[in-house]
């Protein structure tokens, strides 16, 4: 591996795997549409010899077959993750996850790339029965767009693998936090707040079960899996090894800021449709290669709200 491709470079999770890879020696090219990632997350891999981003639309497959010319490996992160709002634009997801997925595979494909890693979501266990939830859990009717449309996608991915001999890593990830963190509970939590630090409305009866995951460790995992497994397909959860409630989250939250908000709620299980009232992953798959998360799920809403404080732009900027 030494010219890698990282779709969504400029987002949350992807500026940071550009960062981590950069690190690594390896030659990176970043494609971004700049629709939910920032020019400002990549501010330091522009000034790196080895890096160059291209504002693209990866629903361009032409443009994407020249994108990926001699590149080793893929990177797919590129995703429309507005879970919460995917009723309200159906198609969103299948174009920005599903064509974008098999546009890049095409990409691949034709420039004789065999190597992918693909950003995937705990969502695709629906309202699983198996808790903690294993890789190889029954796949339950699927409850979000966003979800149905990434298994979709690593579906797609595992044909190709048989088909045109691809290797693949999925990562199902839990909801991820830390620096440049820009849509999610916290986010949400802290806009209401810094707009009114009286008052809190919570989606939902507050008493929803989560797990998360801190991005340093998740890009940590990221590079452990692709070092250690070998199979044709390679599926892993990444998350922490507990779970917090919404409540939990939210006293953390209004500590951090020294608020005392009166906090009210919407009611129910879920919080919009879609949403899961239990998320947690079984991992012991990447931790049979040796990875354990370094932080606690309170220290990563934490750091959350630390970068938020220190970057309120991002409030203005995510509509």
């Amino acid at each position: 591996m030494q010219k890698v491709v990282v779709t969504g470079a400029a987002g949350f999770i992807g500026s940071n795997l550009v960062d981590d890879l950069l690190r690594r020696g390896l030659d990176v090219l970043g494609l971004d549409d700049f629709s939910s990632g920032h020019i400002k997350f990549i501010e330091l891999a522009k000034k790196h010899p080895n890096f160059n981003i291209i504002s693209c639309d990866l629903l361009d497959q032409k443009a994407v077959v020249e994108y990926l010319d001699g590149s080793d490996f893929v990177f797919h992160l590129a995703a429309n993750a507005d879970v919460r709002f995917g009723t309200e634009h159906p198609s969103k997801d299948l174009e920005q996850n599903t064509i974008v997925t098999f546009n890049i595979l095409e990409g691949m494909r034709e420039n004789a790339v065999q190597n992918i890693v693909f950003a995937s979501t705990g969502a695709v266990y629906g309202e699983s029965q198996i808790i903690p939830t294993p890789e190889n859990a029954p796949m339950p009717i699927q409850t979000s767009l966003y979800g149905a449309s990434k298994l979709a996608c690593e579906s797609m991915i595992e044909a190709y693998c048989e088909g045109f001999d691809f290797k693949s890593w999925i990562f199902r990830f839990v909801s991820i936090l830390g620096q440049r963190y820009t849509h999610g509970h916290v986010y949400d939590f802290c806009k209401q707040l810094k707009e009114d630090p009286s008052c809190l409305h919570v989606l939902g009866n507050g008493l929803q079960k989560k797990s998360y995951l801190h991005v340093d460790d998740c890009i940590d995992a990221i590079w452990v899996g692709v070092t250690n497994a070998n199979d044709k397909v390679n599926i892993l959860n990444l998350g922490a090894n507990d779970y917090c409630q919404v409540n939990d989250s939210i006293q953390w939250i209004i500590e951090k800021l020294g608020l005392s908000p009166k906090v009210t709620y919407g009611g129910g299980e879920r919080g919009w449709v879609g949403d899961n009232p239990f998320i947690f992953l079984e991992t012991n798959k990447i931790r049979s290669f040796g990875w354990k998360p370094q932080h606690t799920i309170r220290e990563g809403v934490e750091s959350t709200v630390d970068f938020l404080l220190e970057n309120d732009w991002v409030f203005n900027f995510r509509k």
